[in-house]
This record gives structure tokens, C-alpha cells and sequence, in this order.
């Protein structure tokens, strides 16, 4: 199992200093890969609440760098390290222009790029990025389509209910062939078939995972009902940690707790399958600089080299 960690893009941390340090600790300690998440606006009356937790809106949500502009600016200062977005809010994007940027951004990083998409849970995102709230499920699935189209085609000639594109030569093409890795989120039935479909893999969050490990043998069944190799699909499980400096003991959430508790819940992370986990140190109440997060760093790193030697946690 691979293990991926957040960058600081979110809350108070958020900046170019900060960004810096994390990515370099992280390529530095091992890490396969850094990752970045949307999120457009904090708004302050709300028709939908937040879907983790107690539907409560995270205060770290009201500051935000863009995810793309985060990841290209560690692109530039990491050589190895993979980067992704979990996720994209896709039907807030024109896809032919966020195609051109995510491009861009796997040419610049010599091919490291790992595109999460999703929908998004927030009305009144929808309503500032000037997009239809009810027809976002095909939208999204007609602008993924067109992604794909772009980067594998050329000529490019589209023609859906959504976006139109004439017969045109777009480069350049990803580094990757036939293209980035595209893991979806999702958690509606619909939205499931679109990762068995049309997809690389699963990027579930906030879900217990006996959840997950449930959910994910649908999802690799309707993969092979589809006649494609659920061996090829991969599950990006999105873990949000929050780490204290004794154990909570029984009743505890999942990934919340000391060291050791948390590495266990890493070890049946493996055991459900997950192909990777990323460690998101963002909501954690307890991070307060930089160096709260290369203890977490650190930590986790080891805890996961422990876990793949076979040694107790």
C-alpha cells in the first residue's frame, strides 16, 4: 500500500513557505505521492450541510489556494514525489480548459500527475461558479468524457448537450499514456458505476471502512459485469487523521487516536484492499505550524514501513 499526505493548502498553513517544506520533508522521508483538495468558498448560510462529521463547515475552509496552482508550484521544487487532486470539483470546470491545465501540469512534472474528480456537496458553490445544481451527474459525465477525448485524440470533435468542439488539433498530450490516472469520488449508486465504467479507481473519504471494503467489492463487480478488470481499478483511501498524544481506547472514530491506534487503522486500511492511503492532517485541531506537520510526517512514515516489514506497530 502506497502513502500519500496533504499538502498545506487549506486553513491557516496555507502558503508558499509551508508548501515548500512539506513537499520537500515528504519526498525526502519517502512518500509516494502529495495531494490538494477543492474547495471554493465558505458560505455563511448554507442549504446543504457538510456531509463528514456533524454537517458542521470547517473553519479551515475559509482560506484556500487553488489545488492546481499549488501542486504545480511543488511540481517545480520535487522531482520523484507523485501529485494529485482529491478532488476536483469537475462540473464547475470548462473542460477543454481544465484539460489544457491538468496537461500542462503532468508535462511540467515529467509525468507525476493523478487527477481526482468529483461533484462536489455545496449549492451554493454551484451558484458562484455559475453552473446548473441539477444537471451536475451529466455534466460531469459528459466532461469527463471530452477530458479523455482530448487527451488521447487528435483530431478532437465533440459534439454533447453541454459543450461542443470543433474538429481541432489540441496538444500537447499528457506525458502519461493513454492518460493520467482518474480516480473518482463518489458514494451514490449512479455515481459508483461511473468508477466501475469509467475510471481508474475509487477515492473514498469519511467512510468507516468496513464501509468501504463493502462498497468497493460493488464496485469491482459492476467492473466485471462491465467486462472490465476490476484488477485494474485502484482504491485511494482519503483518511482525515487527527492524531493525539495518548490513546482514546474503545468507541474511538477511525483515524483519530496515538500513533499506534492510528497505525492500526492504516494496517486494515491494507487489509481491505486499499491500494493507497493519504493521510489529510488538515481538520487535525491539534496542527498548529509547520513542524506539527513533519511530526506527522515522520511518524506516519515509519509507522508504514513497520506495517510493510511485517513488524508490530
Amino acid at each position: 500500500m502506497r502513502l500519500g499526505f496533504f499538502l498545506p493548502q487549506i486553513g491557516p498553513l496555507a502558503g508558499p513557505v509551508n508548501l515548500t517544506h512539506v513537499a520537500a520533508r515528504a519526498e525526502e522521508v519517502g512518500y509516494d505521492s502529495l495531494w490538494t483538495t477543492e474547495r471554493l468558498l465558505f458560505p455563511l448560510e448554507t442549504t446543504a450541510p457538510y456531509p463528514v462529521g456533524d454537517g458542521t463547515i470547517p473553519e479551515v475552509y475559509k482560506t484556500v489556494l487553488d489545488p492546481l496552482d499549488a501542486l504545480a508550484f511543488v511540481a517545480a521544487q520535487t522531482s520523484r514525489i507523485a501529485l494529485g487532486t482529491s478532488i476536483l470539483n469537475l462540473p464547475w470546470y470548462n473542460p477543454v480548459l481544465i484539460a489544457r491545465r491538468l496537461t500542462s501540469l503532468d508535462v511540467l512534472s515529467s509525468g507525476r500527475l493523478r487527477v481526482g474528480f468529483g461533484i462536489g456537496w455545496s449549492p451554493e458553490e454551484y451558484q458562484a461558479a455559475g453552473v446548473s445544481w441539477s444537471n451536475r451527474g451529466r455534466r460531469f459525465e459528459e466532461a469527463l468524457r471530452l477530458i479523455k477525448l482530448i487527451w488521447t485524440a487528435d483530431p478532437v470533435e465533440f459534439e454533447g448537450a453541454f459543450y461542443r468542439v470543433p474538429r481541432a488539433s489540441i496538444g500537447l498530450k499528457p506525458v502519461q499514456t493513454p492518460h493520467p490516472p482518474v480516480y473518482l469520488a463518489a458514494y451514490a449508486p449512479a455515481a459508483l458505476e461511473r468508477v466501475a465504467a469509467n475510471s481508474n479507481g475509487w477515492n473514498p473519504v469519511g467512510i468507516p471502512l468496513a464501509g468501504i471494503a463493502e462498497m468497493w467489492r460493488g464496485i469491482r463487480s459492476s467492473a466485471e459485469a462491465a467486462g472490465r478488470d476490476p484488477r485494474e481499478l485502484q482504491l485511494i483511501v482519503r483518511a482525515n487523521i487527527e492524531l493525539t498524544s495518548e490513546p482514546l481506547g474503545e468507541g474511538r472514530t477511525e483515524f483519530t487516536g496515538s500513533v499506534a491506534e492510528l497505525t492500526d487503522d492504516f494496517a486494515r486500511t491494507a487489509e481491505i484492499g486499499a491500494d493507497e492511503l493519504i493521510i489529510d492532517p488538515t481538520f487535525d485541531p491539534s496542527v498548529h505550524s509547520v513542524d506539527d506537520l513533519f511530526v506527522r510526517l515522520e511518524s506516519f512514515k515509519a509507522a508504514h514501513t513497520r506495517l510493510a516489514m511485517g513488524a508490530p506497530a
